[in-house]
C-alpha cells in the first residue's frame, strides 16, 4: 500500500519539455521518445514524448500533463510545442532569438495586474525562461519561433476562474518551481494573490472576498456598482486571503459566507475547510450564555449538530448573527491586525440576511 502522495509537474514545465523534444525532432530529424530537463526546483525530470512529427524546417510533439496525486483540471492534458525557425530574422543570431507563441487554448491576458501585460499570452515569465533555457540547449544560436497549446484548454479552462482574472480564451501556463506538490493549497493562494492583484490593477475601491460561490452571487447582487474584480473567490483560504489584502492595501475588505463559515471564522481558524477544523458549537453556546441570550436561542445551540441547523431553527436571529460577527472581526484582526474587516451573511435562497457594523 503506498502512503506516499505523488508529486506531478506543472504545465510551465510540460511546455519546456515539449519544447525540448520538438527542437531535438528537428535537430535530430529522427523520433524522441523523452526529453531531460531541469527544473527551477533544482531537480531534474525526465518526460515521455508524444505525438512527434519533423521536417526540415519545423517540428512539433506534445507532453501529457501529470499532476501526480494533486486534483488538477489540467492533468491529462496534452501539452503541445511546435517550433519553426524564425523566417524574420537571420538563421544564426549571436545568442539567438526565441519568440514564444501561444495556439489553440492557451490563453491571452485582458486585464492589468497579473504577471504577464494585457494583450499578451497568458504564458507566465517563468515558463518563458524554461522554454527559452530548453530550446537554447538544443540550438545556441538559432533564431526560432514556439508555438505553445492545449487542444481542449478552452474547454478546461472554463472550470477555473481564468476568465474572472481576465485571461480568456484558455488555460494559463505557470510554475515557478515545474513540480505540483500533493493536495496543495498553492494553487487557491497564487489564485487569490492574482485577483487581489487584477483588483488593485483595475482600480477596485474595495474588495469582497467570498467563501463560496452562493454567497458570492448573493454580494454581486447586493453590490451590482462593484466592478466584477471586486469579487474575489478565497475558498477557505481566509487567513491568506486577509493577509493578502493588507499587503495590498485592501484595508476595509468584506468577507461574505454563510453561518457556518462565520462561525469557524470566528472561532479563529485560518482556514474553514471541514477537513482543517472542527465546528465548535460549544464556543457558540459559551458565548450566548455569557451574552444572556433567551433560553430558546441557547437550547437550539445545545440540540443542535451543525451551525446550519442553528441558524436556520433561530429565524436567522439578528441578535445571534451580531454576536458571531464580532466574534468574527476580533479574530480577522488578529490574523491582520491592520485591516477592519465587514462581514455580509447569506441565507440558503442567494440573499444577504446580515451585514456587519
Amino acid at each position: 500500500m503506498r502512503n506516499t502522495l505523488r508529486h506531478g509537474y506543472t504545465t510551465g514545465a510540460c511546455a519546456a519539455a515539449a519544447a525540448k523534444g520538438a527542437a531535438l525532432l528537428l535537430a535530430r530529424q529522427e523520433l524522441v521518445k523523452e526529453v531531460d530537463l531541469a527544473l527551477p526546483a533544482g531537480v531534474s525530470a525526465t518526460f515521455q514524448i508524444h505525438g512527434q512529427f519533423f521536417t526540415t524546417c519545423e517540428a512539433s510533439c506534445h507532453v501529457i500533463k501529470d499532476a501526480g496525486d494533486d486534483p488538477d483540471v489540467t492533468n491529462g492534458a496534452e501539452v503541445h510545442a511546435r517550433v519553426t525557425a524564425n523566417p524574420h530574422q537571420p538563421p544564426f543570431v549571436k545568442g539567438g532569438g526565441i519568440t514564444i507563441t501561444g495556439g489553440i487554448g492557451i490563453g491571452r491576458v485582458t486585464k492589468p495586474g497579473l504577471a504577464m501585460p494585457p494583450g499578451e499570452w497568458a504564458i507566465n515569465p517563468v515558463p518563458r525562461r524554461m522554454i527559452e533555457h530548453a530550446l537554447a540547449q538544443v540550438f545556441p544560436n538559432k533564431s526560432l519561433n514556439v508555438e505553445i497549446s492545449i487542444p481542449d484548454g478552452e474547454q478546461r479552462a472554463k472550470k477555473t476562474l481564468n476568465a474572472r482574472l481576465g485571461i480568456i480564451g484558455g488555460l494559463s501556463i505557470l510554475g515557478t518551481t515545474g513540480i505540483v506538490r500533493p493536495i496543495s493549497a498553492k494553487a487557491w493562494t497564487d489564485t487569490i494573490d492574482a485577483a487581489l492583484d487584477v483588483a488593485r490593477a483595475c482600480g477596485a475601491p474595495t474588495v469582497i472576498l467570498s467563501t463560496g460561490r452562493s454567497s458570492e452571487m448573493a454580494a454581486q447582487e447586493g453590490f451590482p456598482s462593484l466592478p466584477e474584480e471586486a469579487f474575489v473567490m478565497m475558498g477557505d483560504h481566509v487567513a491568506h486571503a486577509l493577509r493578502a489584502c493588507a499587503t495590498r492595501g485592501f484595508l476595509q475588505p468584506a468577507i461574505a459566507c454563510q453561518f457556518a463559515k462565520l462561525l469557524k471564522i470566528a472561532c479563529g481558524h485560518e482556514n474553514t475547510h471541514a477537513a482543517a477544523s472542527e465546528l465548535d458549537l460549544a464556543d457558540l453556546r459559551q458565548w450566548a450564555e455569557a451574552e444572556f441570550f433567551p433560553a430558546r436561542i441557547i437550547e437550539i445551540i445545545r440540540q443542535a449538530n451543525t451551525a446550519r441547523e442553528v441558524i436556520l431553527a433561530s429565524g436567522f436571529d439578528h441578535a445571534l448573527l451580531e454576536l458571531v460577527c464580532k466574534r468574527a472581526q476580533a479574530a480577522a484582526n488578529r490574523t491582520a491586525p491592520s485591516l477592519w474587516v465587514k462581514f455580509q451573511v447569506a441565507d440558503y435562497s442567494g440573499n444577504i440576511v446580515f451585514h456587519s457594523r
